[in-house]
């Protein structure tokens, strides 16, 4: 998720202060990845270095507007144009958790799935309140809005949910003790040199 990329596309609608954007990009985004006030400022003055958005001025009330350039018009295009290229190196923190903790001697693998699938139907179960709830304030706009992004993290629960099924059959076809490892015997052939002063004192 860009909250750089959004938020100039936000400024392509018209000029906005700070705590505007904010708001803006919470009613777009059904309020599901909520941004605090210093993000919002530390964004804007990487948008004015790079030269894709500027200082407007400030209202009767002290707002500081800010505007999109040109070339952030054509970066919003670029962006909105685009696809979401997801690489396939992507670290994801369960992943990795899961396949450490299945080389650990003495780690039961399958509480640490248990553990996490409790928290997967927990978060599934969140996501299905928030999709049945709307206010009465909402748009047909912000509502469709909310929906897809809900949508999105419903789908994500439902697979991680899956995988971790998948994840518990593999590790029920190996031993515990098959699947341990030791640290390796062999030792890499680099690393952090010495310091200096450990190295005379050896000498």
């Amino acid at each position: 998720m860009s909250v750089r990329q959004s938020l100039l596309a936000i400024l392509d609608q018209g000029p906005c202060y700070g705590y505007q954007l904010r708001a803006e990009f919470d009613r777009r985004t059904g309020s599901t990845w909520p941004l605090n006030v210093g993000q919002i400022y530390n964004t804007l003055d990487r948008l004015e270095r790079d030269g894709l958005a500027e200082n407007a001025g400030a209202d009767e009330h002290g707002h500081v507007y800010w505007r999109i350039t040109e070339a952030g018009r054509s970066e919003v295009r670029r962006w909105l144009d685009s696809p979401v290229e997801r690489a396939a190196a992507t670290r994801d923190e369960l992943a990795i958790k899961l396949a450490v903790a299945a080389t650990l001697p003495g780690i039961d693998v399958r509480e640490v799935i248990r553990a996490q699938r409790q928290a997967s139907i927990a978060q599934l179960r969140r996501l299905a309140d928030a999709q049945t709830k709307t206010t009465g304030t909402a748009t047909d706009a912000e509502a469709l809005a909310r929906a897809l992004v809900v949508d999105s993290l419903m789908f994500a629960a439902e697979a991680e949910l899956r995988w971790l099924d998948r994840a518990e059959e593999r590790i029920a076809k190996h031993p515990a003790r098959a699947m341990a490892l030791s640290l390796a015997t062999e030792r890499p052939k680099r690393g952090r040199p010495a310091r200096a002063e450990s190295v005379a004192a050896t000498g």
